[in-house]
């Protein structure tokens, strides 16, 4: 017997909605909860809870598209200095290729880094040097490496750091909210399943009334 598929939230919230909106407004139903204790005062109850959780789950949402939008721009900024200083680094190693000493002092040896950390450690320590000895800067412009060129690519340097720090402030900020969260959703299902229980004894002999509560009765 296949399972049913698990309900999304923002299936538990409509439904849940669809729930209290009709134990609320339809006489019969709502005579009939409210001599089980579920009266007017108990069913605005569960409809605060319900709103808190809507409100937790929008803010998260909310929180997640951001936490998105901040890793994109991070991954665009990190992928286009990538381009950046893969050719400098080449154009480098050919220009320096005899001169070891200052290959070292560029930080040009041997195989480029792909740790995001090395990597910005050895971007940092190129363009430092680069952009302060004109030794360095005279060879360079040989192979048609600025100084402008040396001094703009440093500066996205920058611009990565600040963007990766608005991406993992940005993601602490969503798993905060979707603690949150998960939290209202608990919160909302503990009261919601008394609800079920109390609606089941309730119109046990009314089944339609069940359903229109949007609770599905099998026959």
């Amino acid at each position: 017997m296949a399972k049913r598929p698990k309900q999304s939230e923002k299936e538990i919230l409509e439904q849940d909605r669809v729930a209290l909106e009709n134990a609320e407004t339809q006489p019969e139903i709502a005579k009939e909860m409210s001599e089980l204790g579920f009266d007017s005062e108990k069913i605005s109850e569960g409809k605060g809870i319900h709103a808190e959780t809507s409100k937790k789950y929008d803010f998260n949402k909310q929180e997640d598209d951001e936490t998105s939008e901040a890793h994109d721009v991070f991954e665009k900024k990190c992928d286009e200095m990538y381009n950046i200083f893969t050719l400098h680094w080449k154009k480098a190693k050919a220009v320096f290729l005899k001169d070891p000493v200052t290959a070292d002092k560029l930080a040009i040896t041997g195989a480029k880094p792909r740790n995001y950390i090395n990597w910005m450690e050895t971007m940092k320590k190129f363009y430092s040097v680069a952009t302060s000895d004109i030794d360095i800067q005279t060879k360079l412009a040989r192979l048609k490496v600025s100084v402008k060129e040396l001094k703009q690519a440093q500066k996205k340097i920058s611009e990565i750091e600040k963007a990766r720090a608005e991406y993992l402030r940005e993601e602490g900020e969503s798993q905060d909210a979707t603690k949150q969260k998960d939290a209202a959703f608990k919160k909302l299902e503990d009261w919601m399943r008394e609800f079920w229980a109390v609606a089941r004894i309730a119109l046990e002999d009314r089944p339609q009334l069940l359903e229109s509560l949007g609770k599905v009765v099998r026959s």
